[in-house]
């Protein structure tokens, strides 16, 4: 993992990033409930969608959403989405896709990057999360976690 980079979503690593295979039992925690059912409420325009390439492989995928003005205090400044291939876990490439994601908020002028997921039990992302610098503030009203990485 030495070649790491991350490009736009497009039509050539699309079928790659829709296909990464993670590690069994981690799928339950692909989309909490909170995003769920706030999904109608994101606007499309305001999705930052990226690859994470390895040389030429796709090794990861980021979603993140910025929409300010989003009464929703979840989807302002969001995590949407990371996924990370099982055979790529371990070796930085999800920490990698945060910190750009952070990295796009701070460039538009952003004090903070929020993410929600479902707690409990060995697959969950809590660690990682807690890991690259999350902290949960509360809990949303489906039991997710709401946690915050402060960027200033």
């Amino acid at each position: 993992m030495t070649d790491l980079r991350l490009e736009e979503l497009s039509a050539s690593t699309a079928a790659a990033a829709n296909s990464l295979t993670l590690k069994p039992g981690q799928e339950q925690f692909v989309q909490p409930t909170t995003y769920g059912v706030a999904e109608s409420d994101v606007k499309p325009s305001s999705a930052w969608t990226r690859v994470v390439l390895d040389g030429d492989e796709v090794v990861g995928m980021i979603i993140g959403t910025f929409d300010e003005d989003n009464a929703e205090e979840e989807l302002r400044s969001a995590i949407w989405r990371v996924n990370v291939s099982a055979t790529a876990q371990g070796r930085g490439v999800g920490r990698f896709a945060v910190h750009g994601l952070a990295d796009e908020a701070r460039s538009r002028g952003l004090e903070r990057l929020t993410v929600v997921y479902e707690p409990g039990g060995d697959d969950s992302p809590e660690a990682f999360f807690r890991a690259v610098g999350f902290e949960v503030v509360r809990e949303t009203q489906y039991g997710d976690h709401f946690a915050v990485l402060q960027l200033v």
